[in-house]
């Protein structure tokens, strides 16, 4: 048992663990942090599904030895190809274009591909095996000891590994475990074949079980089903708590940590499903979460979400084990939940920005969980399918209200894989134009006569950008900006600048073109740049900009590979010898001050906070026209640093010889948290 359960907890754990190793290697060469984590969540969902089908075609198409031998195979070749760290030739060199998905799958294939293909297919292997080994034993609690090991991989990486090792060791020593899984499910695989031959020549002829019958389709169509309605409502609220709500870092994990334990409480023991009790929670969670999709206040919407979707997932899950087949069908049962967990990813991931204009995905995914929380009250009792009926109204009626709300008087709506784009016009108490990119604020232009362009938002004349670009030397200047957004900043653009805007997402520059005047309308040279910043910045010639302005940040979200040193060492080429860098570093939940100083530092500059806060800015709904703002000015010159607009506002940001460089290869968003 304990070979067992040993082989399948490391698998586990390794399985989880690597996810962030790799990604974080390969996320400074290709940029973009949602989409690069994105492509690689479809590579390890697709792999998983691949493991999980060759566990079950083995199972059942070929001999314990013949299978035991072909798995010690794979696992040998699997060594031959660590340490997991991706070959530099792997880097982009401008040719891929904007979405370099292939050369990402390509990548992590050939680093990681067999690695995780075995993992992946360890847990229901060794359960299939443990179950023939050990006739008389339940296997399924094992799959409850697997998500175990997972969720614990997921909470310690952040807390224990990332803040303490670099991503050199971090690969090395997963290679090194790797090896000892290697080495342990090859003995398991070997003693199991062994097992199950000796059992084959000594078991007598039985007539087969009744409970041992073949699933049929319709039960194997439940099992998709309510997998993948877990993994939808698991992305769903991620996607609603973490764009909706707040970009706050590791708020991802709680919906996954939940969904999580769903499985491991389901798995370990029929009693802890009760079926009546779950199925009421569900009734009183669904319309509930559907009457506060609008609500954008954070400590009531995440501790909402998050027990409604435990309880539903406990519903999901609890049906799933309800629904379990006989030990010898429980590769196939697995391998139907894994597609039902891609299924719901697929929907939600790449098919709802694609056919959605808006975040309605998690109001159709609490309709559609209404009705079959109703068709199985149906096979119950009569008043539990009319409450169950009622659920499904209360909770189309609450969802398609707020349809409406959050349609209401936009002037555009677009949607892509970077997130949804929406503009609304204000008119109390003057004209004012907002863009909106999940629910943040993105930039605005007032619309009054003669006010077009005026510095407003987060650009206003006593913010960090506003006192850096009043100490510029007079005469022409050229500007770069990392984010687009409204394009706000170009209000200080003059006849004779160039302002170079490095915006990723091609949807939020059509709308900053066809929505605000600050491009079409500037007296200045204007030039947009599709992609990455950090990355076509790479590739550019030194381009001597006068202002270089990082501001990227999607609202409360940061991109790391923006704030390394190999970062800071691409800004540096790109300026002007007395130019100046301003970071935006308004964040309500992460303080990159220490980050910033210590780049500074390192390369001979100095840090100065500019913080902002307007007295007579003036609402306009729930937005104002100036918002409160902390920018860090970053420069070796002394004539800019010491002019009087900065000099009157700026502090210098305190020393900490203590706190880390951060690099491409280390760096610790926990560390800057804001308590």
């Amino acid at each position: 048992m304990l070979l067992y359960a040993g082989t399948i907890f490391l698998s586990a754990f390794l399985l989880f663990l690597v996810q962030p190793i790799i990604a974080k290697q390969i996320l400074p060469w290709f940029g973009g942090a949602a989409s690069v984590w994105a492509v690689c969540l479809v590579f390890f969902q697709s792999v998983l599904l691949l493991g999980y089908a060759y566990a079950d075609w083995s199972t059942r198409r070929i001999s314990p030895r013949t299978q035991a031998k072909l798995h010690i195979a794979l696992l040998a070749v699997s060594l031959l190809l660590l340490p997991i760290i991706p070959d530099v030739r792997w880097k982009p060199g401008g040719e891929e274009g904007s979405a370099p998905t292939l050369a990402i799958l390509g990548l992590l294939g050939v680093t990681i591909g067999l690695q995780y293909f075995m993992l992946s297919a360890t847990s229901p292997l060794l359960q299939s095996w443990y179950w023939r080994h050990f006739k008389t034993a339940a296997p399924y609690r094992l799959f409850a000891l697997s998500n175990f090991a997972s969720l614990l991989a997921l909470l310690s990486y952040p807390v224990v590994i990332e803040p303490y090792f670099r991503l050199v060791v971090q690969s090395y020593s997963w290679s090194a475990l790797y090896a000892v899984f290697a080495l342990v499910c090859s003995i398991t695989a070997w003693k199991s074949a062994t097992a199950a031959g000796n059992a084959v020549e000594q078991a007598p002829v039985v007539a087969e079980d009744a409970s041992d019958k073949a699933p049929t389709w319709g039960e194997r169509l439940s099992w998709l089903g309510f997998s993948a309605m877990g993994s939808c409502l698991l992305l769903a609220v991620t996607n609603h708590l973490t764009q909706n709500i707040a970009s706050i870092p590791f708020l991802w994990l709680v919906p996954l940590s939940l969904y999580l334990i769903t499985f491991i409480i389901c798995f370990d023991h029929p009693r802890w499903y009760v079926r009546p009790l779950f199925m009421g929670l569900v009734g009183v969670a669904l319309p509930a979460m559907a009457f506060f999709t609008e609500s954008l206040e954070l400590y009531v919407a995440a501790p909402l979400y998050a027990a409604g979707m435990f309880v539903c997932c406990m519903f999901c899950h609890g049906e799933l084990y309800r629904l379990r087949p006989a030990p010898r069908y429980l590769t196939a049962f697995y391998l139907m939940i894994s597609v039902g967990g891609a299924l719901g990813a697929l929907l939600v991931a790449i098919v709802a920005p694609l056919v959605l204009k808006g975040y309605f995905e998690l109001g159709i995914t609490l309709i559609v969980c209404a009705v079959v929380v109703a068709w199985c009250a149906m096979a119950m009792r009569k008043w539990m399918a009319a409450v169950a009926f009622g659920v499904v109204c209360a909770t189309s009626w609450f969802v398609l209200d707020n349809f409406n709300d959050y349609s209401r008087d936009m002037r555009v709506m677009v949607r892509n894989f970077y997130g949804v784009v929406r503009t609304r016009d204000y008119s109390d108490p003057s004209p004012f134009r907002v863009m909106y990119h999940g629910a943040i604020n993105h930039g605005g232009q007032l619309r009054g006569p003669g006010d077009e362009r005026k510095p407003s938002t987060y650009f206003g004349p006593d913010s960090g950008y506003g006192r850096a670009f009043a100490s510029l030397p007079e005469g022409p200047r050229r500007i770069g900006v990392l984010g687009l957004g409204a394009g706000a900043i170009g209000a200080y653009a003059r006849k004779g600048d160039l302002f170079r805007f490095y915006e990723i997402d091609p949807q939020v520059a059509a709308v900053a073109m066809k929505e605000f005047t600050y491009l079409t309308g500037s007296p200045a040279q204007i030039d947009v740049i599709l992609g990455d910043g950090r990355l076509s910045l790479e590739r550019e010639a030194p381009q001597r900009y006068d202002l270089l302005a990082i501001d990227a940040f999607a609202g409360d979200s940061i991109p790391m590979h923006l704030l390394t040193r190999e970062a800071m060492a691409v800004y540096v080429k790109h300026l002007a010898p007395d130019g100046v860098i301003v970071f935006q570093a308004t964040n309500r939940f992460v303080g990159i001050a220490p980050v910033v100083e210590r780049l500074a530092a390192a390369f001979g500059m100095t840090a100065l906070m500019v913080t902002d806060e307007p007295e007579n800015g003036f609402s306009t709904g729930a937005n104002f026209w100036l918002s409160s703002t902390d920018q860090i000015i970053v420069s070796k010159s002394r004539r800019i640093l010491d002019a009087e607009p900065i000099r009157a506002a700026a502090d210098p940001l305190p020393l900490n010889p203590k706190f880390p460089l951060w690099t491409d290869d280390f760096y610790n968003l926990l560390g800057i948290l804001k308590r």
